[in-house]
């Protein structure tokens, strides 16, 4: 039994921390503790001989920190998932967006420290338990049934009536701080049409990622405002705990936060964004689904595809996890599955036809 459970490596400098972790992690007879370190280097140092599934990795710690961790972790197991356990700080988020882009696969935050020890046992139960299964049973997998087959004429769609693309929308979860990097750094600073984000992320994160990406592409990024003009060459990203939802009133664009109730178990929700971009752009829009776990964002790209807009997705091989495109892509409402590195130049082209 045991060679079939899904092996935890569990990486922090606090005792208590780690043993809350051990205690939750053994309640489940589908994982088991491969080991449990105190720093980054003494995990670094035993990692061939543990051979760990996943990886739960403190952020913050003395010597080699949480972000160092993650790039040596990168170069000597490119495969190999990891979460981070971050605090809920506006430290702890930057650090946190750090390592996501570094190749962290997510991350999970830690219980307050006023929280009782019952409530702390029960968050982490909540947010902690099922990433492990997911990233352990796609580690397990091999490789090759996580690359999908060519789509054939079936499963991808063309739209019936093109028109020129005015705004484009972004969803990922899973991975995505670094998938939206990978895409967006690649935008021109003149890019033609504004652009809204959903990355499923608590507040404090979505701000240090608008931040991030704010710096390392030529397009402006950063935290929409309710009310505010979205403009072309401006990403905004919807802010923790609040919807995003696009209107269009004649000429201007302008992005709308709401605390609606939570879609998809999700606030922000794709599925909002993408309904609103349906709504008020029709065939004008275009939507792009990236890495990330649930299906938030399916009923959103048909409403688009209803509308006679484009859906592009992110293909399985590039993708953390393979779950909300894969809804996508099972439903039939995918214009195009592409490798994350082709992305980029496929929304470029789209938004220069009809404008040349």
């Amino acid at each position: 039994m045991a060679d079939h459970r899904i092996r935890v490596l569990i990486v922090d400098d606090s005792v208590v921390v780690r043993l809350m972790l051990q205690q939750v992690i053994r309640e489940d007879p589908l994982l088991e503790i491969d080991g449990a370190e105190s720093s980054g280097q003494a995990a670094l140092d035993k990692l061939d001989a543990l051979r760990p599934d996943v990886v739960i990795l403190d952020v913050e710690m003395p010597g080699m920190n949480g972000v160092e961790t993650v790039a040596e972790l990168r170069a000597r197991a490119p495969r190999l998932p990891v979460i981070m356990f971050s605090s809920h700080t506006e430290d702890g988020a930057a650090v946190t967006i750090e390592a996501l882009s570094r190749g962290a696969s997510d991350f999970v935050m830690k219980p307050s420290q006023t929280a009782s020890a019952d409530t702390a046992m029960t968050l982490v139960r909540e947010q902690l338990l099922s990433k492990i299964k997911a990233f352990g049973n796609i580690r397990r997998r091999p490789y090759s049934e996580a690359t999908p087959a060519p789509a054939d004429s079936s499963s991808v769609k063309i739209p019936l009536k093109r028109s020129v693309i005015e705004i484009v929308c972004f969803a990922a979860s899973t991975g995505g701080p670094e998938a939206l990097e990978l895409v967006l750094t690649a935008l021109p600073a003149n890019f033609p049409v504004p652009i809204a984000i959903v990355q499923h992320m608590p507040p404090f994160f979505t701000k240090q990622l608008a931040r991030r990406l704010g710096e390392k592409c030529a397009i402006r990024v950063r935290e929409a405002q309710s009310g505010e003009t979205l403009e072309p060459g401006t990403a905004l990203i919807a802010p923790g705990d609040f919807h995003l939802q696009v209107r269009r009133r004649d000429t201007r664009c302008y992005a709308i936060t709401n605390a609606g109730p939570p879609e998809n178990s999700c606030r922000p929700a794709a599925d909002v964004l993408f309904r609103s971009a349906a709504t008020d752009f029709g065939n004008q829009a275009l939507v792009v689904v990236m890495t990330g776990m649930g299906q938030d964002g399916l009923k959103g790209c048909e409403a688009v595809w209803n509308a006679g807009g484009r859906v592009v997705i992110q293909d399985e091989a590039t993708s953390v996890i393979w779950g909300m495109a894969g809804a996508v892509s099972r439903a039939g409402f995918a214009s195009k599955i592409l490798p994350i590195d082709k992305i980029a130049a496929d929304i470029l082209r789209r938004v220069q036809e009809g404008r040349l």
